[in-house]
């Protein structure tokens, strides 16, 4: 069968062998509470490279230390964080995956031990410590730490990056008119709170000229929250300023109550690739190749980001080119077993 799942995917150069993409996810395992990578993380992401993810995306990854959801987050905040990170992209490589990173900022949901930060002083939950409201300033320097995010990410040899757009996190909480009620240049209109995350693209693309992804919480399940018309408008816009694609997710910007159901986030990537004019990245509860193969022939997505299916099986990519009847071409080690 000549599967599309299997097929390769090209963008600005960097041409990914499959379209499976391994789901950022974090691993709250930078042990030293400096958001170095531990002994973990070599193992669990390389794994995936040996199991033939055309793509693995580590997790999010904090550009300043404020800016971590747990104290146990990786980051890349320092040029003391390169070092362990090149070791890692070295390792994914050598068994052919592309390699990526998911620069983020966790905003009003960080647990960090001091003063939190978001674009309104409204806590997440009756339970969650109450942000700061952000200056200018600090706007502007959280702009700067993407920017030198984006440098170290280069300099530790990832081929994609993608911003951390979703889930409730700074961007999305700038991009929210359930979270920011700013009454400055940040808040406000859809071109107001769409303009933190402008901001950040044209930072990172001063420093990174390689393919670049945004990940969006394209339902925030509740009423006041933006609506799909919303995200086609924020899609076109970054479409305009050199973003590659769109990773739809959905969620997490207030607590929702969702009922998920075997692709339920799938048209989000359909209606922003049809009428945004972008390409997509589809998510949640892809759990089969047949199901991702359904997906990528009815032109829904471009790429399938896998999640917790590649938790329970680091070689799930073979599990789906066997049900698409592909053969694989595994690590010589393992020819015999394969």
């Amino acid at each position: 069968m000549n599967a599309k799942l299997f097929s390769p995917y090209e963008v600005k150069g960097v041409t990914i062998k499959n379209r499976i993409v391994m789901s950022p996810m974090c691993m709250y395992s930078s042990f030293s509470k400096d958001g170095k990578i531990s002994d973990w993380h070599y193992p669990h992401y390389i794994s995936r490279a040996v199991g033939q993810a055309g793509l693995i995306m580590i997790e999010a990854t904090a550009v300043t230390e404020q800016g971590v959801i747990s104290d146990q987050d990786l980051g890349i905040w320092s040029d003391e964080h390169i070092e362990g990170l090149k070791k890692l992209t070295a390792g994914m490589k050598q068994y052919g995956s592309k390699t990526a990173i998911q620069l983020a900022h966790a905003g009003r949901k960080s647990m960090y031990d001091g003063d939190i930060v978001a674009p309104s002083a409204i806590a997440f939950d009756e339970k969650s410590k109450e942000p700061k409201e952000m200056t200018v300033e600090e706007i502007n320097e959280t702009v700067e730490a993407f920017k030198e995010g984006a440098r170290r990410s280069k300099e530790a040899g990832f081929d994609i990056i993608e911003i951390h757009g979703a889930h409730g996190y700074l961007i999305n909480q700038f991009l929210s008119p359930i979270t920011n009620k700013r009454e400055d240049d940040y808040g406000g209109s859809r071109d107001k709170r769409f303009r933190l995350l402008k901001e950040v693209i044209e930072a990172v693309k001063t420093e990174w000229d390689g393919p670049l992804f945004t990940r969006i919480s394209a339902d925030e399940y509740h009423e006041d929250g933006n609506k799909m018309e919303d995200f086609v408008y924020f899609s076109k816009e970054m479409k305009k300023l050199g973003v590659d694609l769109i990773d739809c997710s959905s969620g997490a910007v207030v607590r929702a109550r969702i009922s998920p159901y075997p692709g339920y986030q799938v048209r989000y990537a359909e209606t922003i690739r049809k009428e945004a004019g972008i390409a997509t990245g589809a998510v949640g509860m892809i759990t089969s190749g047949i199901q991702a193969e359904e997906i990528l022939r009815n032109e829904r997505a471009d790429l399938i980001f896998i999640g917790r299916p590649l938790l329970r099986d680091p070689y799930w990519p073979r599990t789906a080119a066997g049900e698409l009847g592909v053969e694989l071409d595994p690590p010589y080690q393992y020819s015999r077993g394969w």
